[in-house]
């Protein structure tokens, strides 16, 4: 998804904006014996693709995150001229 889901989301809303208030459909048989209305479909476009460029969002924001990395340690043992040694216990995040 990401950016490709908000171009995608944009373009279903234009289209569905365009097919509620720019187009009108002419009466005919079909038109009103089986209740397709362009404006209806325009509407639907509309929703899905805010709906859509919404999760979008949310994807692409996720995605651009720096993933978490779990802390590391470390112990070291270090001996001087003597020999007598020191244990050091570090923690890096």
């Amino acid at each position: 998804m990401g950016l490709k889901g908000m171009v995608l989301s944009g373009i279903a809303v234009v289209a569905g904006a365009i097919m509620y208030w720019a187009v009108t459909a002419q009466s005919s048989n079909t038109v009103s014996n089986h209740g397709f209305q362009l404006s209806t479909v325009g509407v639907i476009l509309m929703i899905a693709g805010g709906v859509g460029f919404l999760i979008s969002v949310a994807v692409f924001a996720a995605s651009r995150r720096a993933p978490s990395v779990p802390p590391r340690t470390f112990d070291r043992e270090t001996v001087d001229e003597v020999g007598r040694t020191s244990l050091t216990h570090e923690e890096q995040r």
